[in-house]
């Protein structure tokens, strides 16, 4: 019998529960759903699991499963329940909390090994791989996810159906190892954290900084020529505000607040959209105004908690590239899929050619604001958009933002990954809470139609997103450091710096190596920190006015005019478009 891929992990967690439990009787069990890739189990245990447990964990697993132990479920009650579980806590706090309103619980056996579990699972474990999967890591995990709570072991483990499928993603991972973010941020010296003081905040270091910047300036220009109108919004303000927004009834635990002395209450900016309703709302709008388009490159800040922290790609403090797009019900449509197509555009410029959408749709009612008649129109509305216009989309249930329907955005990077960037967000509901209109051509104030809209969405993450898509090596006109030249001897200093100061007369930020190194050892130091071009300078370039040209990446060489190439790179630096 073929079973799907959850039902497979599923089955391995108990094994690998069983397996611990021979090897280490005393274990006391939290634990472990299947998950993207694989599965976990959270363990108490005194012995503490280290790397060179794995192999021993994974025998153990080899041989249970080739015992042809059968998965046995039994229903039973809360009471024979806490008998079988006396002995482990963790169990009994769950049993504990339950309430079972005369239920029958579900039990799985499996050699030994008795857990809570609905199910469902394999018959017997000769129908789970026994090559297909491998222990990835350990790691502390609070139960519960409360840090106030006793920290377990989480044994991480990469599950498959087949050998080749673990291969390929084994291999996935290796690959995505190399390329992380935060080696190449210290090994392109591009950034840093500071953990101590400013958790999830980055530090960003002078190329780093001009990456960040180019990037916002790319995206900027492109926003200038699509007609939009670029606001800033202040960073600290009334609680009030986000009261009428929404967001502190929603995520008031995830924002930085305080009271001044005044005995008001501020927050620090956790987004940009109550800002910019206030911006449309200053002045009367008339249908001719619209659409209308304010773009803000916000800084915002957000508490996420420490274990959940990761580089770039999960912050406090962050820069969305926001938009909100005021328009009426007419204009919609074509908004929208304007949007779609200036994003697929965006991405394409970044080397992002294989994208998909999803259409995300209602949370239950606890989680949104607005009626279901309002919801009802601004799923319709995305959905016609998408359908009309033949863009292929899944749906995402109970997917939606707070405030209305979206389209997100994935891309697949070059080693198979995919990361969900950009969002197009319909909300009817802002612009009713802050009472926004605009003048129809009946003379009538009518409600404007916001679409929330971030292309890049948050600066930080998708920077780490394009260099781990790259592995560091960018595109001439992102590059913070498109050349260095780097003499053979000191003699040739003077060449240079001349050499560098033609490049940055025409706007190229090149600079000179001029250490007392060795040019090979330079030439392997600025490889590591993947300058794109290193332009090597000795006694013929000086005399014929030329440079020797190592690019990243290619083991040959090339000598060109210096004229040439510095006539060459004002044009490889230049912004797409």
């Amino acid at each position: 019998m073929s079973y799907p891929i959850e039902i497979i992990r599923h089955s391995l967690a108990h094994v690998m529960a069983a397996a611990v439990q021979k090897l280490w009787p005393d274990v006391k069990f939290g634990g472990g759903p299947a998950i993207e890739n694989g599965f976990y189990y959270d363990f108490d245990l005194e012995h503490r699991i280290t790397e060179e447990d794995f192999p021993k964990i994974e025998k153990e697993m080899r041989d249970l499963i080739k015992s042809n132990g059968r998965f046995e479920q039994r229903e039973v009650t809360l009471a024979e329940a806490k008998k079988i579980f006396k002995n482990q806590p963790y169990k009994m706090e769950w049993l504990n909390e339950y309430d079972a309103s005369g239920e029958k619980l579900s039990v799985y056996e499996f050699r030994g090994f008795t857990d809570l579990c609905r199910g469902p699972h394999v018959e017997s474990s000769k129908e789970l791989p026994k090559d297909s999967f491998k222990i990835r890591s350990v790691a502390g995990a609070y139960w519960k996810g409360d840090a106030k709570n006793k920290m377990l072991q989480r044994i991480y483990v990469d599950a498959f159906a087949t050998k080749e499928e673990l291969d390929a993603h084994l291999h996935m991972m290796e690959e995505a190892a190399k390329r992380d973010h935060r080696k190449l941020g210290r090994d392109m010296d591009l950034f840093h954290f500071e953990s101590e003081y400013a958790p999830g905040s980055v530090f960003w270091h002078h190329k780093g900084y001009k990456l960040y910047r180019r990037l916002i300036e790319y995206v900027r220009m492109r926003q200038e020529k699509a007609g939009y109108l670029e606001i800033s919004t202040p960073g600290l303000m009334d609680r009030s505000l986000w009261e009428t927004s929404g967001h502190w009834a929603k995520y008031g635990e995830h924002n930085y607040s305080g009271q001044t002395e005044d005995g008001r209450q501020f927050c620090v900016k956790p987004m940009s959209c109550p800002g910019g309703m206030l911006v449309f709302g200053q002045g009367i709008k008339s249908y001719k105004d619209l659409p209308l388009y304010l773009s803000e490159f916000g800084k915002v800040y957000r508490f996420e908690a420490a274990g959940g922290l990761h580089g770039l790609m999960r912050v406090r403090e962050m820069t969305q590239d926001d938009a909100h797009i005021f328009c009426t019900p007419e204009q919609l449509e074509t908004e929208v899929v304007k949007v779609i197509e200036f994003i697929k555009d965006i991405y394409s410029k970044f080397g992002f050619n294989n994208i998909s959408m999803k259409l995300a749709t209602r949370k239950d009612s606890e989680f949104r604001i607005g009626s279901d008649e309002v919801w009802d129109a601004a799923e319709g509305a995305l959905k016609n958009a998408l359908e009309k216009n033949n863009i292929p989309y899944e749906v995402a249930p109970q997917d939606a933002a707070f405030y209305g329907p979206k389209i997100d955005n994935y891309l697949k990077d070059s080693i198979g990954r995919v990361w969900q960037c950009g969002t197009i967000q319909l909300d009817m509901n802002l612009p009713e809470r802050f009472d926004l209109s605009y003048v129809g051509e009946d003379g009538q104030k009518h409600r404007p139609i916001m679409l929330h809209r971030a292309m890049l969405g948050s600066i930080e993450r998708f920077m780490g997103i394009l260099l781990e898509n790259t592995g560091g090596n960018l595109p001439l006109w992102l590059s913070p450091e498109p050349v260095v030249v780097t003499p053979i001897s000191e003699k040739y200093d003077d060449y240079a710096k001349q050499v560098v100061a033609e490049l940055r007369a025409v706007g190229i930020n090149a600079r000179a190596d001029l250490r007392a190194e060795k040019v090979n050892y330079k030439i392997r130091e600025l490889s590591l920190s993947k300058t794109p071009i290193i332009a090597v300078v000795g006694e013929k370039e000086a005399a014929d006015q030329t440079v020797t040209l190592r690019y990243l990446g290619v083991s040959s060489q090339e000598t060109k005019s210096l004229l040439g190439f510095v006539r060459d790179m004002a044009t490889a630096v230049k912004l797409p478009d």
